[in-house]
């Protein structure tokens, strides 16, 4: 296979929808296990191009420097969009870094090794996935083994292949004129449209591919590097510890006497976890986390630093790094009525189609003991829950929730202090 390709990795946006967790970090640098997304992705490139071409954008300096100058013996070179004028304008500004031929992909959707290669191997090709919720991306027209068109979101679809966003193209895509689209942007798409339509283009069916489109496709992404990571017990396991399934104990670790865990799970390095936690996957604990006496985590993502007191429960749920919940914390996860849980998202309600889902908590978030969160609801960076206090809706960056019990408390023992 020909090395000497450049890969253009499409890094620069803003990710409004991952909101608060993008507020401290650009979408691509969102992390589970150990890794970030496009660590990941780079790592797939290993052994495959020559360079790689990053179009960063929002927060762009703290994906410079976190890889710098190259990645495991791969060139880096950095190409700044200082205005987000979509997929189409992104790829375009590396024209001058590529070649006759082109490697594209997304940097914030999880891609593996072998698909890749795959599409290297088809010039000029598209990577296809099958997906049940097509209303999300890109569908395809299809000919036999030729791409006839794209059609952006469509309402509905006989189709159930959608665009994965990877492609191996020659440089004269970008011959053709593009026209910016309903939203303002230029779509990559549209080059995709008019080149199909001289030109043949093959398509590769994914083997396995995460697109990560909102907050709780965290938890695909989270299930996917669980897939690929290999079972390890480097920390210390504590005696009358029960663990079962794919578990993974990061040196500097400890489970504590006690502790019951259904895998895959991932403990990160120096993280503390019990005594007598159970903690059922998929589920990735980050580094220097700490997990209190009895405290129960299901299906979810604890972020680096952060601490979950005893006692409390956590389950479907993306918690950010440095975040501190205090004892008996209950994060509900299911609706009484079953139906399937909505999130107010980036101005719009959004169906998750999830069943079993608990909240999203940006970095630095805090609740008092006893509180409570409820199915679908955004926790804001440096937000504070109450003690016995109650979060039905979304609450805002460094906003303070307190019941209205807690506030005729705290009413009461000021005007007794006034007295």
């Amino acid at each position: 296979m020909d090395t000497k390709i450049k890969a253009v990795v499409l890094a620069a946006g803003k990710g409004m929808r991952f909101r608060p967790l993008t507020n401290n970090r650009p979408k691509p640098l969102l992390k589970t296990l150990d890794r970030a997304i496009l660590d990941h992705n780079l790592n797939q490139l290993n052994g495959l191009v020559d360079e790689i071409v990053l179009v960063i954008g929002y927060l762009g300096e703290t994906i410079k420097n976190t890889f710098g100058s190259s990645y495991k013996g791969i060139k880096i070179h950095y190409i700044e969009q200082n205005s987000p004028m979509g997929t189409g304008d992104a790829a375009r500004m590396a024209l001058p870094r590529i070649k006759d031929k082109f490697l594209l992909l997304n940097g914030d959707d999880l891609y593996d090794k072998n698909d890749i290669k795959k599409v290297l191997a088809q010039f000029p090709s598209v990577l296809l996935a099958e997906t049940k919720n097509h209303s999300n991306f890109g569908v395809i027209d299809l000919n036999n083994d030729l791409v006839r068109g794209i059609v952006e979101k469509p309402k509905k679809s006989a189709s159930q292949l959608v665009n994965a966003g990877l492609y191996f193209l020659p440089k004269k895509v970008f011959d053709y004129k593009i026209k910016l689209s309903p939203r303002g942007e230029y779509e990559f798409t549209d080059y995709i449209n008019k080149f199909v339509e001289k030109e043949k283009l093959y398509w590769v069916k994914a083997g396995r591919w995460c697109p990560l489109s909102y907050p709780w496709n965290l938890f695909d992404a989270n299930e996917f590097l669980l897939a690929e990571g290999k079972k390890a017990l480097e920390g210390r396991i504590e005696q009358n510890c029960r663990l079962g399934g794919k578990i993974i104990v990061q040196k500097g670790a400890v489970v504590k006497a006690g502790s019951y865990f259904e895998g895959p799970i991932y403990i990160g390095r120096n993280a503390i976890v019990g005594p007598n936690c159970y903690l059922k996957g998929p589920l990735s604990i980050g580094a220097n986390a700490v997990v209190g006496h009895g405290a129960v985590i299901e299906r979810s993502i604890i972020g680096d630093r952060s601490q979950v007191a005893r006692l409390s429960y956590v389950a479907d749920s993306v918690i950010g790094s440095d975040c501190d919940l205090a004892a008996g914390t209950t994060i509900a996860n299911y609706r009484f009525d079953g139906a399937t849980i909505k999130v107010a998202t980036n101005g719009k309600v959004v169906d998750t189609k999830l069943t079993r889902f608990g909240c999203i908590m940006g970095d630095d978030a805090k609740t008092g003991v006893n509180s409570s969160i409820m199915p679908g609801v955004i926790i804001g960076n440096g937000a504070v829950i109450g003690p016995h206090s109650i979060a039905m809706e979304n609450v805002p960056d460094k906003a303070v929730l307190f019941s209205k019990t807690e506030s005729v408390i705290k009413k009461k023992i000021n005007d007794a202090r006034k007295g």
